[in-house]
């Protein structure tokens, strides 16, 4: 296992902790800001597209 490796299992663990939290959010939406839950959506979609990046580019580092 390498540093890349580790980069994008905490970056998924970021995701998946993410994701739980936007689901407490969805099912309390009644009692939150719809700004909130847009801002929400939006940090985890930065989550998201970052993980993807950075399993991009550490399958391009090991492609030979």
């Amino acid at each position: 296992v390498d540093a890349g490796v580790l980069k994008v299992k905490l970056a998924a663990s970021l995701v998946t902790i993410s994701s739980i939290h936007l689901l407490k959010t969805f099912v309390n939406a009644d009692n939150v800001n719809n700004d909130t839950i847009v801002f929400q959506i939006a940090i985890h979609l930065t989550f998201v597209i970052s993980v993807i990046a950075l399993a991009f580019a550490d399958k391009l580092s090991h492609k030979h």
